[in-house]
């Protein structure tokens, strides 16, 4: 018997396919920094920061702990097992994520076409969604093509979203210094509610200004030194940005009325109306511009859930391949671009809104619950996945009891619907032979192919 030892055993079996480690710290900052400064701080900003930096603290120790890609999705799978890990991989791949993806592009192309259309408040309807299906394909294209182009578009669109809020910052900082507006300040809750539904809603729509801060988790075998790395970019970018959503709402405060901040449904264009004169054509292309860096990083997180849940055995298994050139999981990334498309055609921004908020307690729940008690680079105390499970159930109940909805129904049924899908096709693994017929077709002409995991 011939043995050989294990150095010589690797060096004689093929190169494995699998994603690079692509991201630094920079780019892991840029990436939890552009997925949250997106357009909800220029449409309905609230000061969320304190429960998405606890979120967000029990989601590192997770990182540290499973250093898989998938952020919630396999958190889940790891913890409570099979079935709930595909209901949360089903809701987010087929409606979450591409509804947030749609979203964002909506905005992007309202934003984008505003001075083409100055003093129209309609714009042509079908105009702005091919606006958006063509910023939905460009970014696509950008993802598919290289993971270093996705991330240098990324840290540009970054840079261009800080400058802009510290524009909006500094109008309300000149403001200030002039000794004007400082009763605003003083009478700026007058007249709020403080019931208990009311306040959940208010922290749904606050959220969406928050959304992404849970981004790096979803590509974790793509962060170089991921035990260190994810925690301080975490520690670096959740609280930058919060604290610029903080002076943002000051100056939206000192500059607007609260009656111009209750009627507005895109603040910083008021603003900029007030402020920059003839220079407030700005403002809707610095949205545009933040938006679409937006789009770029939830295509760039979002498509590894797809990919992982692929690989695991819970989406089709063409979506866990990787171009074999490119190194990028493009059948994941096709995947994600045709559902948004999809829903874009009957979505307007405010009822997705609602559809991506009611999700969000996959991520504050998961991360609350899943955080395990053990010796790990970083472990946080134990009282914040405590406080942040707790925020999670009322941010689920109490709208429901106070203000119900009908999208919340809607994702309960969707949910429902994922158990009718998992236990013939996932659990008795009953898929057709076709399926298996088109995957190996696909595999062909998308030159993709399998794909290990990048764990260390």
């Amino acid at each position: 018997v011939l043995l050989v030892d294990s150095k010589e055993q690797r060096d004689a079996e093929p190169a494995k396919l699998r994603l690079r480690r692509e991201l630094g710290l920079a780019s892991s900052v840029s990436l939890i920094a552009g997925c949250m400064i997106g357009a909800g701080i220029f449409m309905n900003p609230q000061p969320c920061g304190l429960l998405a930096t606890l979120g967000a603290l029990s989601y590192a120790e997770l990182g540290t702990l499973i250093t898989e890609s998938g952020g919630d999705y396999i958190y889940i799978l790891r913890t409570f097992g099979s079935l709930p890990a595909f209901l949360v991989t089903y809701v987010s791949t087929l409606l979450v994520r591409p509804a947030a993806i749609a979203a964002m592009s909506l905005t992007f192309a309202e934003y984008a076409m505003a001075p083409f259309y100055p003093g129209c408040p309609l714009m042509p309807v079908v105009l702005v969604k091919f606006a958006a299906a063509a910023c939905i394909l460009i970014v696509a294209l950008v993802n598919c093509r290289s993971v270093r182009l996705a991330t240098g578009l990324m840290n540009l669109c970054t840079v261009a979203k800080v400058l802009a809020l510290l524009v909006i910052i500094g109008g309300g900082l000149w403001v200030l210094v002039r000794g004007r507006a400082w009763d605003a300040l003083r009478n700026a809750f007058a007249g709020t509610t403080q019931q208990p539904g009311s306040i959940s809603v208010a922290f749904y729509q606050g959220l969406w200004s928050f959304s992404g801060w849970n981004s790096l988790n979803l590509v974790t075998e793509e962060l170089r030194k991921a035990d260190k790395n994810l925690v301080r970019a975490v520690v670096i970018s959740i609280p930058l940005v919060t604290v610029l959503y903080i002076l943002v709402n000051l100056s939206y405060m000192v500059v607007m009325s609260p009656s111009d901040i209750r009627g507005s449904s895109a603040l910083a264009v008021t603003w900029g109306n007030q402020m920059l004169g003839g220079w407030a054509w700005l403002v809707p292309l610095s949205v545009a511009l933040s938006t679409f860096g937006s789009v770029n990083g939830a295509f760039f997180s979002g498509s590894r859930v797809c990919y992982v849940a692929a690989r695991e055995g819970h989406m089709p298994g063409i979506l866990s391949m990787a171009h074999v050139q490119y190194l990028t999981p493009s059948p994941a990334l096709t995947f994600t671009s045709a559902v948004a498309l999809i829903m874009i055609i009957p979505g307007n921004f405010s009822s997705i809104v609602n559809f991506f908020s009611t999700s969000m307690k996959w991520g504050l729940g998961g991360a609350g619950m899943t955080s395990s008690r053990c010796r790990l680079p970083l472990k946080v105390p134990i009282i914040i996945p405590i406080i942040v499970l707790l925020a999670s159930i009322y941010l689920v109940l109490a709208p429901i009891i106070d203000q119900p909805q009908m999208e919340f129904l809607y994702v309960f049924l969707f949910m429902l619907s994922g158990i009718v899908v998992y236990f013939p096709i996932i659990y008795f693994r009953s898929q057709p032979r076709l399926l298996q017929e088109a995957t190996a077709q696909l595999q062909l002409f998308l030159e993709v192919a399998p794909t290990v995991k990048n764990v260390d």
